[in-house]
């Protein structure tokens, strides 16, 4: 009997590690078919993992990003905003840390002409954008040297959080800006390995400017 239970315990862990991977493979296609302004086709493969795993996220990025999350910002670059903003919902319902569900969430609601709201949760992920490119430069070491070793993102994020905060907001500005720094952050993550594996490769493990 013990001896069934260990055979059983194997197959199940199997069979989860192949679902696992099954599910990163097609959230990684997703990605960069959303990456190259193909929504639709991100969609086809963000909606199998996101039915069948829905609290995946991946874990071999710093920013750990549900796959609700990508169904949500594949929605919104179709322009189906309804849609958007029910997977951002259970998105930011489910992980605490995702900001950039909090930041496309915002996006939606400014869509929708949701004024308040919208700009709370914009401000609320670009908050959270910047608190932890500061965490992960500071104690992520050494991978979270390489994020945005320059600066600029957070420059952005506080120029973004100032229009935010002013009395004549220009929403058609802060969603160009919201849009922009997600694809950035996004991006971010491909040019911080890019320039880890060339500083190993130099010999050197230290981030450098962009």
């Amino acid at each position: 009997m013990k001896q069934l239970s260990a055979v059983l315990f194997v197959i199940l862990s199997f069979a989860a590690g192949c679902a696992n991977f099954h599910a990163a493979g097609q959230v990684a296609r997703g990605r960069e078919a959303l990456l190259q302004e193909n929504p639709k086709s991100a969609l086809a493969h963000f909606r199998s993992p996101a039915e069948t795993d829905p609290d995946f996220y991946l874990n071999w990025s710093l920013l750990q990003e549900g796959v609700w999350t990508y169904v949500g910002r594949a929605y919104y670059a179709t322009g189906n905003f309804g849609e958007a903003r029910s997977a951002l919902d259970k998105a930011t319902s489910r992980y605490s840390w995702d900001n950039m569900a909090k930041l496309y969430l915002g996006l939606v609601l400014l869509r929708e002409n949701d004024r308040a709201r919208g700009l709370k949760e914009v401000d609320a992920g670009l908050l959270g954008f910047y608190d932890w490119i500061i965490y992960v430069n500071n104690y992520q070491r050494p991978d979270g040297t390489y994020w945005d070793p320059g600066g600029y993102i957070k420059q952005r994020i506080n120029k973004t959080r100032a229009m935010i905060e002013s009395k004549d907001a220009s929403v058609p500005e802060i969603i160009a800006a919201g849009e922009y720094i997600g694809w950035r952050m996004e991006k971010e993550m491909d040019f911080a390995r890019q320039q880890q594996l060339r500083n190993y490769r130099n010999g050197s493990n230290r981030g450098s400017g962009r």
